[in-house]
Order: C-alpha cells, then structure tokens, then sequence
C-alpha cells in the first residue's frame, strides 16, 4: 500500500541507502515547530507502516479490523455502529463494510441494542475476542520492540512533553473555515 507518505528506500549519490519521508524536506532555517511536527509524524507513520505489516503478515489482518475488534474488546456488551465510527474517527461506511467482514468470518456478531429497538450493536464473539487477544498480546510485544531505542526515563520524558502538548491543543480553538468566514462576511 504505497502512499505519498510512505517510506521509501533511496540511494544517496549511488552510495548507501537514505530514508526519504516527510521530515526529509525541512532544514535548520524551517521553523522549529514545523520541524517538530514532522519529525511526530514521521515516527508515527514508521510505527504505523510497522504494525500494519506485520498484522498482515502475522494474522492476515489490517489495522483498521485490529482497532475494530480493539473497540469492541472494552465493551463486553458491544457497541453501536455510530459509536464505533465515532470511536474510530472513521465513517459509518468504513464500520459497516470491516462489520461485514468480521461477521463473515464468525468474530462479531450484529444484535438489537435492548435500549433501542432501531439500532444495532456490533460485539465480539467467543472466536473473535480469542483472536483479538492472541493479536493484542504480539501487537504490545511489537510496540515495545519498536520504542526499544529509548529509556524508560526519556519514554516517560517524550510522554510527558506529548501529555504537555496536548492539553495545549485541546485549549486552541478550531479555526472556521475559508467558506464560512467568507460567508459571514458577506451576511453582514
């Protein structure tokens, strides 16, 4: 699965090989903080591409039907298909068509919420929530080995500044988009 994004191995003057990512295009003069994000999102998109592969790999499975089934896994009595696209912060579709294959397979089953006859809530089955746990299990070992670089102390350093950064950015206002703030301006 090849993305703009995606890490690409690169010969630097025929000589040895040179990660070429997102961070690869800033320099000292780009802003501090410019090169701070990138820097996140590159190590994010490492971490991901890491465990997306070896979900494939190891289980035949996609990190979207892992995050799934990881969802369900806290909710013994399942949850509803809106609920898990909020939880995921992906959209109804994408729910319903990993539901659909997940329940094919036998690891979720689709049942009436009692609460409301109208919806529908998705849950793991015995299958699938032994699947998910035997996943769970490796997927920690490979978060673990892939922060093997760092001491616990700056593990709980990084954390701590990440924790920082994001009670900030909770406090930053959504800025309104281009066409809202146009439209404003031409109500008055």
């Amino acid at each position: 699965m090849a993305t703009s994004a995606a890490i690409r191995m690169k010969r630097a003057n025929g000589i040895s090989p040179m990660l070429v990512d997102v961070e690869t295009r800033v320099t000292e003069a780009d802003h501090q903080a410019l090169r701070l994000w990138l820097r996140l999102l590159s190590c994010h998109l490492r971490i991901e591409n890491q465990i997306r592969a070896r979900l494939r790999n190891s289980f035949a499975t996609t990190l979207a039907r892992f995050d799934l089934m990881a969802q369900l896994e806290r909710h013994a009595d399942g949850l509803r298909m809106s609920d898990l696209s909020r939880s995921l912060m992906v959209t109804g579709g994408n729910v319903t068509g990993i539901a659909d294959q997940l329940e094919r397979e036998k690891l979720v089953l689709r049942v009436l919420d009692r609460a409301d006859r109208r919806a529908i809530r998705v849950r793991l089955t015995a299958a699938g929530l032994a699947r998910f746990r035997e996943m769970a299990v490796q997927h920690e070992q490979w978060i673990v080995e892939l922060f093997g670089g760092l001491s616990e102390q700056e593990k709980r350093t990084i954390y701590g500044l990440l924790h920082k950064l994001k009670l900030h950015l909770n406090g930053v206002a959504v800025m309104p988009s281009a066409a809202k703030t146009a439209s404003r301006r031409g109500a008055k």
